[in-house]
């Protein structure tokens, strides 16, 4: 063998051994590797970085987009709360609810945007069910895993499978030809979880938490209004109809401050109420107000009392809530009464309760009169409250609720970002066009419909990933052009002389997820794809089955907590052990296993060429 495949199985060899350390950043391991191979002169300069021009690479950077939109508008938040609502306090139902739903979302978005969206859901599902995080927060990040098996999209490893086949004049895979055997592997993986996974999952707790912000409902209890929050629907008589809220005047003559609103009922937005909002018929009214006063006032006004539910909640929290302020000395709104400091108008802000001497205080909006070191609860939009941070002449924000980090910003355009990903997914499931063209116009959609902004946009891009994946790409043109390529695929060849086609899958299949278990499941397919794609032709096989069990087994990252950026989003928050996603791990990665080699060769039948 020439110097010049020593130097790339070398090089290999320590991208490898640098992806398992974990000592050095992938994409500079990645960015090493185009040095070494441009100054080497085993690639031109040009050959060296033609990974950054791959239309692999912008495909995935228009997903990052796309997934952002669905993140930024709350359509996967929304998820999340019907799984809530429908999976209360038991541990099977929230699983058997909360792993297809994560897995549908991940075949079309970013596996690992959505854990990062679901880990506050489900430290919130958990706490709320008396579970311990680690009950459902691995079956969270092995359901992401799964979901990247069910369509071309789903994960980077099924792209650069394609992209392979593509680039070697072979029919590349549609978009659902994954998910038959992505969909099986699904429902093995969720009776797994629901049986003999149910006593190998960890009950070990979190963590005692330092963070000491109240929620929305906790703040509702220290002010005394914890039954006060209600939600009521204006019904189509109601004398409310067609008035603004100043001249409903439904504060000063009724008793109730209305601090939000809900209009629509297909993905329905959260709006602020202004003195000049204009009501509707079947408006939902986001109130505070006594109970007796509730009462009284839905039958004379005709309004339904809808509760407040814990799906609504979520869904006002995501957009709106509650700070609380300390009026200072010498503030202007020392004196005043609360109509007169007219928050609402000034602030987009509404008062809910009042604490005075460490006490709530019952207020008379026309007569309570404001004192320095009055508490105020107020609600609003979080970004009027965030408006209230910073240096202050009238009051000081002390402390804003914990649901801050469960915003969403652009609730609003939720219906753009469903409607571009539908577009999105039906382009590609039908191949009117390439699927990087409908990636890339979904993309420019998002932006164009405000579901992302610009900066939002180059924000959501995982630029390790990306470089990671350029760097790499040109890896595997140096084995092809040194011969290194043909030596393995001569040594593998000579390996599984004699043995049988369902032999040489398992081999494939062990080789990619034990790699995939250590380094990155996408440097993994880089690296074996163009092998298994020879390997193939030169044994006379079509590659098609191949490059799926290649694919399919890169995504079964499930046995060490280093294997992907998913399982690294989980460890915290569950306080896993290594040896927890052994014991969970292997099992799943052997059910993986026989689907893929049973089903592959049904899918895509191993006929010679």
């Amino acid at each position: 063998m020439s110097w010049q495949i020593w130097f790339v199985y070398g090089l290999v060899a320590l991208a490898v051994l640098l992806f398992f350390s974990g000592r050095v950043r992938l994409d500079l391991t990645a960015a090493l590797v185009i040095i070494a191979l441009a100054v080497s002169g085993i690639l031109t300069p040009a050959e060296a970085v033609s990974g950054f021009g791959n239309p692999l690479v912008m495909l995935i950077a228009g997903l990052f987009i796309v997934s952002e939109g669905l993140a930024r508008t709350g359509v996967a938040s929304a998820v999340g709360v019907k799984i809530a609502a429908l999976g209360g306090r038991s541990e099977r139902r929230l699983i058997l609810l909360l792993v297809p739903v994560v897995a549908v979302l991940s075949a079309v978005m970013s596996s690992t945007g959505v854990v990062a969206l679901f880990v506050p859901v489900v430290l919130t599902l958990a706490r709320e069910a008396g579970l311990a995080p680690a009950r459902l927060l691995m079956p969270l990040a092995i359901a992401a895993l799964i979901g990247g098996m069910l369509t071309l999209i789903g994960t980077p490893p099924n792209l650069v499978v394609n992209r392979a086949l593509i680039d070697a004049g072979r029919d590349g895979f549609a978009f659902f030809d994954f998910t038959l055997i992505g969909g099986c592997i699904l429902l093995l993986a969720i009776g797994f979880l629901l049986t003999l996974g149910m006593h190998l999952l960890p009950q070990r707790t979190s963590a005692p938490s330092d963070d000491r912000h109240r929620r929305l409902h906790e703040f509702a209890e220290h002010y005394g209004i914890g039954d006060q929050l209600r939600s009521l629907r204006i019904q189509a008589e109601s004398a409310l109809v067609g008035k603004t809220v100043g001249e409903a005047a439904m504060r000063r003559e009724h008793g109730l401050t209305v601090i939000a609103l809900q209009r629509g009922r297909w993905l329905s937005s959260l709006n602020p109420v202004l003195v000049n909002t204009r009501l509707q018929a079947d408006d939902v009214l986001i109130v505070v107000g006594r109970p007796e006063t509730i009462a009284t006032q839905t039958t004379d006004l005709r309004l339904s009392d809808q509760g407040f539910p814990h799906g609504l909640q979520r869904r006002y929290r995501e957009s709106f809530g509650a700070a609380e302020t300390l009026v200072v000395p010498g503030s202007p709104l020392v004196g005043k009464t609360l109509a007169q400091a007219n928050l609402r108008a000034r602030q987009r802000i509404n008062v809910l309760a009042m604490r005075r001497a460490d006490k709530p205080l019952e207020i008379d909006f026309q007569d309570t009169q404001l004192q320095s070191g009055d508490l105020l609860l107020v609600a609003g939009s979080w970004s009027d409250l965030e408006r209230l941070t910073g240096p202050r002449t009238d009051m000081v924000l002390l402390q804003m609720p914990a649901e801050l980090a469960d915003r969403t910003w652009h609730a609003n355009q939720a219906p753009w970002a469903v409607l571009i990903t539908l577009l999105m997914l039906f382009a590609m499931a039908t191949q009117v066009t390439s699927n990087l063209v409908a990636v890339m116009l979904a993309a420019f959609f998002m932006v164009v419909t405000r579901c992302v902004e610009m900066n939002e946009a180059y924000r959501s891009m995982n630029w390790q990933s990306l470089v990671l994946i350029a760097g790499m790409l040109p890896l595997a043109d140096a084995l092809a052009k040194t011969g290194g390529a043909d030596q393995i695929v001569n040594g593998l060849s000579a390996l599984f002389a004699g043995h049988g086609v369902y032999v040489i899958l398992v081999g494939l299949f062990l080789l990619t997820s034990l790699l995939s278990q250590f380094i990155s499941n996408t440097a993994t397919t880089v690296l074996i794809a163009p092998i298994a794609l020879n390997l193939a032709l030169g044994l006379g096989y079509s590659p098609q089955a191949f490059m799926m069990t290649v694919a399919i087994a890169a995504s079964t990252a499930f046995a060490t907590p280093v294997a992907s950026p998913v399982n690294i989003l989980v460890l915290a928050p569950g306080q896993y052990r290594f040896s927890d996603f052994v014991k969970v791990g292997v099992p799943l990665q052997m059910l993986a296993l026989a689907v893929t080699v049973l089903l592959v060769p049904l899918v895509f039948p191993l006929t010679r060429t």
